[in-house]
This record gives C-alpha cells, sequence and structure tokens, in this order.
C-alpha cells in the first residue's frame, strides 16, 4: 500500500506566527526547527513510502531544503490542513492513504499512527483517527479548566463501532460523579492526527465549510457533516504528556517532554 505522509506547515498562524521554524531544543540540547523535529518522527512511523512538508511559505520550504525533506507548496487559501493535504493529493503519484501529521503535534507516538493505517488497510474505512481515553484525574482537571471557560482539548464520542458521533472543544459525554470513580475515564481525547482514503480528500474539499466546523473550530467535522464515517482508533497513551505548540508558552513545556522522551 502506498501511504504518504502529509505535514502541513502554515507560517501565518494567528497565535504564533512562524510557529514552524521556531527552535526547540531535544534531550541532549540540540535546537532544531519545529517542522524538521515533526518530519523526524513522521519518519519513524513503519508502513510509509514517503514524507512530505505542505506548506504556501518559501521561507519554510528554504528551511525544509536545508535538511532534505520533500516540499509540495499549496495554495495560501487552504483553510486548514486538510484542505491543504486535499490540495496536494494532484502532486502525489496515487497514494492508497495520505497521513495528515500534524506540524506542532511532533512528540505524537509512532504507534498512534501505525493502528491508523492497520485499520485502513482491515476494514472499508474512508477516514480514520486516534483518541485516547482519559484518566478520572485529568477530566476533574479539564472539568475545572472548562469552568474557568479555557479549551483544554477535543473530545470525541463513537457509536458501537467505533465511529465518531461528535467531536467538540467541550467535554463531552456528560460524566456523572459516579463515571469517575474509577481511574480511567469514559472519555475520549482526541489525538488531531488523520489517515484519509484520495476518494474522500476529494469529497472533504468540494464540500463547503460547515457552521459546526466553525463554531467549535474543528475541520474534521465537516467529514461527519457531508455524512463520511470517520472511524476513531483508541490509542494507547504514552508514558510522556502529549504536548503541542500552539504558543510561545508551550516552548518551555515541549522542550521538557522532549528531554522525558529521550528525544535528541
Amino acid at each position: 500500500m502506498n501511504t504518504v505522509i502529509l505535514i502541513p506547515a502554515r507560517y501565518a498562524s494567528s497565535r504564533y506566527p512562524g510557529k514552524p521554524l521556531v527552535e526547540l531544543r531535544g534531550a541532549g540540547g540540540v535546537a532544531k526547527p519545529l517542522v524538521q523535529r515533526s518530519v523526524e518522527a513522521a519518519r519513524k512511523i513503519a508502513g510509509v513510502s514517503g514524507v512530505f512538508v505542505t506548506t504556501d511559505d518559501e521561507r519554510i520550504a528554504d528551511a525544509c531544503g536545508r535538511f532534505g525533506v520533500g516540499v509540495i507548496m499549496t495554495s495560501p487559501e487552504c483553510r486548514n490542513g486538510t484542505e491543504r493535504c486535499a490540495e496536494a493529493l494532484a502532486q502525489l503519484h496515487e497514494p492508497n492513504l495520505v497521513i495528515n501529521f500534524q506540524g506542532d503535534a511532533l512528540l505524537t507516538p509512532n504507534h498512534f499512527v501505525e493502528a491508523l493505517i492497520e485499520r485502513m488497510q482491515r476494514d472499508d474505512v474512508e477516514v480514520a483517527t486516534p483518541a485516547m481515553r482519559l484518566r478520572s484525574e485529568e477530566v476533574r482537571t479539564l472539568q475545572v479548566e472548562e469552568a474557568r471557560g479555557r479549551v483544554g482539548g477535543t473530545t470525541v464520542v463513537t457509536d458501537d463501532m467505533g465511529r465518531a458521533l461528535y467531536f467538540s472543544k467541550r467535554l463531552i459525554p456528560h460524566l456523572p460523579a459516579a463515571a469517575l470513580d474509577q481511574p480511567l475515564s469514559p472519555m475520549l481525547l482526541h489525538v488531531g492526527v488523520y489517515a484519509y482514503r484520495p476518494t474522500a480528500l476529494a469529497a472533504y474539499a468540494q464540500t463547503p465549510p460547515t457552521q459546526l466546523e466553525q463554531l467549535e473550530g474543528l475541520e474534521q467535522l465537516r467529514f461527519l457533516a457531508a455524512g463520511i464515517p470517520v472511524a476513531v482508533v483508541e490509542a494507547e497513551p504514552p508514558p510522556f504528556a502529549l504536548r503541542e505548540l500552539n504558543k510561545p508558552e508551550d516552548v518551555a513545556p515541549v522542550e521538557e517532554a522532549l528531554a522525558r522522551a529521550g528525544l535528541e
């Protein structure tokens, strides 16, 4: 199976302009730009035939040339990473699967993506994405944050076949107090990595943004609105925190997580 990983990288981030080029120090103290660390993480995933960065910015493309990864230039009009992956399809050689490996999720474990590839190989699934079960103590912390008006992540609920019913930046489903009596809660935290078949990407590109997608700020809701099922693959949480780089204050926690994970 021809499986290609695409890493969408946008310079003009509203929360953190130039984020893909931010230097991050690993366990050995060596500084590398975020986009390079994301590429290095993607190249460790088994069963992949190619890794490319998709961007609309020459500065990012130039940086990628310095550490030797292919670049697919896409339009600045792309509104999210899925649209960027859909546009990049025309420049790929007939992939069977396309993986959207988020450029700011450099700590995503290999097995998260490998589980998506395995699910897509085994079943007739158009889109797949991972989630991990939250510990009850983590849910309590997120409940406090939500009460203060802060967003602590994206949660997902599924049907009995493991297909997404809804994604939200609110905590879903509602949990009575007794639901948190066990160490593991019933709540699933969504991890923003996706595996698509090319037909699903093409359908996504032809579907206009939906109201729920815009209200929640979650690109994957467009698939559900278009009637394209999204398989949710539950993955085993890693022993370290899955930190993402979303704003300048995240640099220190991400570098700490890199050190704990032993990533140079």
